[in-house]
Parts: C-alpha cells; structure tokens; sequence
C-alpha cells in the first residue's frame, strides 16, 4: 500500500518551501532515511530524508516549484503499483495500468501525465524559469537569464543552456525582447520669418526589459520581518566614533597567535566581546517585550548575531554564549556561521535564539547608517569601516584609526540615556581593549 509522505514542519514559523533539487526520481528505491529532495525555506535549504524503504511512486512537484506544509511530497510504495491520487488529496495504491489490463483483459486509458495536485501552470509571459542556482550562475557568467532559451521542462532554463549561451554555443530564446535604439532628437531649419529657433524635439523614451521575480523563500521572509520590526518597535538612533588606534595594534600581535590554530581573526570578535561586556552593565539592551503577558523578558544569556549577506538576502546566525567564548572561538565561530550561510547549509538551531544583533558595512565604508533592529531584539549595533582620520589630542592634531558605529534601539523599552550610555560603554571597552583581554 503506497503512503502519502507530506512535506512536514521542519522549522519553526517556515509554512512553505521552494523545491530546489530533487535526488531521486520516479521508480527509483530508496532506504529509509535516504535524502529525497533539497527544500529552500525561508530560513535555510534542508535536504528531506525518506521515511520509509520503497519505491518512489510520484513526486509531488517540479524543481523551483512551492509545496507547503502538510501537502503530498512524495508517494512511496512498493514496485509494480502506481499511485494516484484520490479526491481528498491522498494517493492510493493501484496495480500498474499493465498489469490490471492483462487481468481484466478490458483495455485501460493511459493515466494523465500529471494530475491536478501536481499540474505544473504555464510560466507567466515574459516570466524566466529557472531554479536560484541556475540564476546564481547566470550573474557569474555576466549572461542576461531572459535571453537564454531553456531545454528543461516547461521551457526551463538549466545550468548547461546558461554555459552554452555563455560560450557563445546557443541562440536568444524565441521572442526573448531586445532593447530598441534610441530615436536621435529632430531639428527643424528656423525659417527667416522666425525670430527664434522652436525647441528640439524631446527623444522618445524606450523603455528596456524587465525580469519578475517570485518574492520567495528568505527575501519574502526578510521583507516580512523586516516590515513588522519597523512598523512595530519605536526605532532611534545614536551615532559615536571610536578610535581604534590601540585595538588596531592588539589585533596585529593576536592575529598570528589564531592563525597557527588556523583561524582568521578580523575586528568582529573584539566588537563581540565589547557588546557582551556592555549588555552586561545594561540588561534591558539584552531583553525583550513579552506584550502576550505584558512582561519584560531580560536575558541573562548573551546570544549575539551577526548579518551575513548572502546571494539569498541577509541572514543572522548566532553565537550562542558568545560570553563564555575566548576571542579565537568567536573568531572561529563566525567563520562556521558565516559560510555555512553563504553556502545555503546552515542549520535552523544556527539563525534562532539571538539576544542582539551586530551588523558591519565593513569596507563599503559610510558616514552612519540607521539599522533596523532584529525583533524581538530591543538593539542592534551598525559599525563602519576604520578610517585614518585627524583628531585632535592635547590640543595636537594627530593622526587615528577611527570607526564610526550607530546604535538603534526599541524606544518602547530603551530610554534615550540608556541607550547612549551604552554606547559609551561599547566605545570604551573598543578603545582600552586591555579590558576585553581581562574578562569583559
């Protein structure tokens, strides 16, 4: 008897998932717990694993299709049957059109090639298909997606008709639009009775192509969130620079003791650990609003996230207990976080149970920027790149390394002076980082 195997939960608030890649096909046989299919939800891509022995039966969609929670996935059965789905959605197991005829001896009607729960709908006009990796790889090949004509099912664009277009071996997808030339603005000769020239002739505006996007998987989940964090938390924002002069020498002398423990260590660990020692002095900068029972939930753990980009959006893993951490661990678990991130593998447990946030505009540099805070969080820290900047000293002007950072906080729970003074506490333990050295 075939079983229906439903695309279950696999994350907390995750309703939905993009088919990315599937590892089997139809008649295939699997093993239990054999991954069946890679599924790109709003917070990371998971590979689903089979729940049973069998034979795959049907599969319930195509790559770069949506399935949400709870819809058939796959069919698994044994060999020989066939499975069709039933008018409440659940597939029952049949004898193979073959062998149901040989034993009725009437002559069966071949199946439909798809049934109504899997019908793949055409592509909207001028609508491009093709899965996020095979887009990935047109911008790295500099190839315009619209232009490519597709092999794949339904016209879909693969990864080899994007190499192929791109070396020159494939032609422009049939009715794929070109970009028109530009109409030369007219002159008119000025006649003699004419005491001034009448004004040229505007050019005509040709507008260009355009590609639509399905708004999916984590930009819808960034949009959403990010959507709910501005229109919910009462935002300011404080801006300071730190001189980093010392802390730029500290790192020069550390950055080899992590190198031997083959470990790269950039400014964030020290800024980590800043944030740590200041969140400590300030609990309710490590806190947040439960409205449900209108308590002020404050945390006396310190789970600090850093926003990685990444060519599916922004994503925030998590160091968890990133107090209890040396600064070449957090230097080491920002490197596991960050290119399990940008790699499409990070795991759910990674991007959950962050306390405040960090995010760097690193070398894109910038005067200050306004940071959205990462609800429930109640602060969020924005650093810029370090500059070498004059300053005056003792009343010299001297030459320092200086970094600017911008604070935003949740008015509803930080107070203005609060919030500044933690940045204050945030700069001094930047700019003396012997103490950061001693336990902060």
């Amino acid at each position: 008897m075939a079983i229906d195997f439903k695309l279950p939960d696999i994350g907390e608030g995750v309703h939905e998932g993009e088919i990315v890649s599937w590892l089997v096909k139809e008649g295939d046989v699997v093993k239990e717990d054999q991954p069946l299919v890679e599924v790109m939800t709003d917070k990371a891509t998971v590979e689903i694993p089979s729940p049973a022995a069998g034979t795959i039966l049907r599969l319930g969609g195509k790559e770069g299709e949506i399935v949400k929670v709870g819809s058939v996935l796959v069919v698994i059965g044994n060999k020989g049957e066939s499975a069709v789905p039933s008018a409440d959605g659940k597939a029952t197991a049949q004898k193979a059109p073959q062998a149901a005829q040989a034993a009725s001896g009437k002559t069966l009607a071949p199946p439909p090639a798809s049934s109504p729960a899997t019908a793949v709908a055409p592509a909207p006009q001028g609508r491009v298909l093709a899965t996020p990796a095979t887009r990935k790889l047109a911008r790295e090949l500099s190839v315009d997606i619209s232009q490519v004509r597709g092999s794949g099912p339904a016209g879909r664009v693969m990864d080899a008709d994007v190499k192929s277009f791109s070396q020159g071996g494939a032609v422009a997808a049939p009715g794929a639009p070109t970009r028109a030339p530009s109409v030369a603005p007219s002159t008119t000769a000025a006649s003699p009775s004419t005491k001034s020239a009448p004004p040229a002739v505007r050019p005509r505006v040709v507008m260009g192509t355009e590609e639509r996007i399905p708004l999916r998987g984590i930009r819808k989940r960034i949009s959403d969130h990010m959507h709910y964090a501005k229109s919910t938390a009462a935002h300011f924002t404080y801006v300071d620079e730190v001189d980093m002069t010392q802390l730029v020498k500290v790192r020069v002398d550390l950055k080899a003791i992590a190198e031997k423990q083959n470990v790269k260590l950039t400014f964030l660990p020290f800024i980590v650990k800043a944030c740590v020692g200041a969140l400590k002095k300030h609990a309710y900068l490590n806190g947040s609003i439960d409205y449900e029972k209108e308590e002020i939930v404050l945390k006396n753990y310190y789970n600090i996230g850093i926003a990685t980009a990444t060519d599916q959006g922004l994503i925030v893993p998590v160091i968890k207990g990133a107090d209890q951490l040396s600064m070449v661990d957090i230097a080491a678990e920002i490197e596991r976080l960050s290119n399990a991130a940008r790699e499409g593998k990070i795991a759910l447990e990674d991007i959950q149970g962050g306390t405040f946030t960090i995010t760097s505009l690193g070398a894109l540099g910038g005067l200050f920027a306004t940071p959205i805070i990462n609800t429930p969080e109640s602060a969020i820290l924005g650093i810029h790149e370090i500059k070498k900047r004059p300053v005056v000293i003792d009343n010299e002007i001297v030459i320092r390394e200086i970094m600017n950072i911008a604070l935003s906080f949740d008015h509803r729970l930080i107070d203005g002076h609060v919030g500044a003074a933690f940045a204050k506490d945030v700069k001094a333990f930047l700019e003396e980082p012997k103490w950061l050295l001693v336990g902060a």
